[in-house]
């Protein structure tokens, strides 16, 4: 199970320039970074920001690249803007293949709300699909069936972030969506840490066997659940740390026949350098003992 070890970038989104992200990824022991697929607030073309990372992952030594949101919304019923949500995707990992050698990228159908908007914002069950219509399904499969097709030919694979808010935010609807896609170059990023924050999480050994052979890449953080009135508020804290057994969920995957990238992420405050430095050095120490 020797797999590669991915920084997700928001390690590095305080300040650091690019060159000293991939300088430090490959410092730490990460073979690679998982980059956004656009940079918040910059003015640049989509060329631009890949010459960029490939110029600065070239002189770091860094073996490997990998992007993910913003993904491509097949939320809205406007035909028109899903049709230009798919062409950005198919002009994008275009380029980026000219670019790299690609693996697998994170993606994701987009954002849907809660019908209920009086709902407390904690309820992560009544968004993404338990929100969802036949509707959003079909428009998914039909936008990600092109985009597949595209990277299917280009030789790497998309995975679908399981992520609250989004179609995909747990096992069954995830493994619906892939269904009606149905392209072996589309299937599942595996984020337990995000199905912590629903009310009542799936079990791991659960999950793993419901997306088994279709899970692509990994997205492992953790959260402490601490009692909040009427309900647990979970707190993002260090992947070691919280109440997801990652040695649990690491022997899970490596029973399933995983054999894909895992992107350790820090979606927390606070200096998230000396969080990317412990949480890989927890990780190595899981691996090595489970015989990764």
């Amino acid at each position: 199970m020797s797999l590669p070890i991915i920084m997700h970038v928001n390690y590095c989104e305080q300040g650091q320039t690019i060159p000293e992200m991939c300088k430090k990824a490959v410092g730490w022991g990460y073979d690679g970074i998982e980059f956004r697929r656009k940079l918040r607030d910059v003015e640049q073309t989509a060329e631009q920001y890949l010459d960029a990372v490939a110029k600065a992952a070239e002189e770091a030594g860094m073996k490997q690249v990998l992007f993910g949101g913003p993904g491509f919304n097949m939320m809205t019923d406007d035909a028109d803007a899903r049709k230009a949500e798919v062409e950005e995707g198919l002009e994008f990992y275009k380029l980026a293949a000219e670019r790299f050698t690609l693996t697998v990228c994170n993606t994701s159908v987009g954002a849907l709300g809660r019908k209920d908007t009086s709902a407390p914002a904690w309820r992560y069950d009544l968004s993404g699909s338990g929100a969802a219509d036949e509707c959003h399904y079909t428009w998914a499969a039909e936008g990600y069936k092109e985009i597949g097709a595209l990277v299917d030919s280009l030789g790497f694979k998309l995975a679908f972030e399981t992520h609250m808010g989004c179609l995909h935010d747990l096992p069954e609807p995830t493994a619906k969506l892939l269904d009606m896609i149905d392209s072996p170059a589309v299937g599942a990023n595996l984020d337990y840490g995000n199905m912590a924050y629903f009310p009542k999480p799936p079990a791991i050994d659960e999950t793993v066997e419901i997306l088994k052979g279709r899970t692509y890449m990994l997205h492992l953080k953790n959260v402490l659940r601490v009692n909040v009135g009427d309900h647990e508020a979970p707190i993002p804290c260090g992947l070691g740390d919280g109440v997801i057994n990652h040695r649990e969920f690491m022997l899970c995957l490596k029973k399933s026949g995983f054999d894909g990238p895992i992107c350790i992420e820090a979606p927390r405050r606070g200096d998230r350098e000396w969080y990317a430095q412990e949480d890989i050095r927890y990780l190595k120490s899981v691996l090595q003992e489970i015989g990764g």
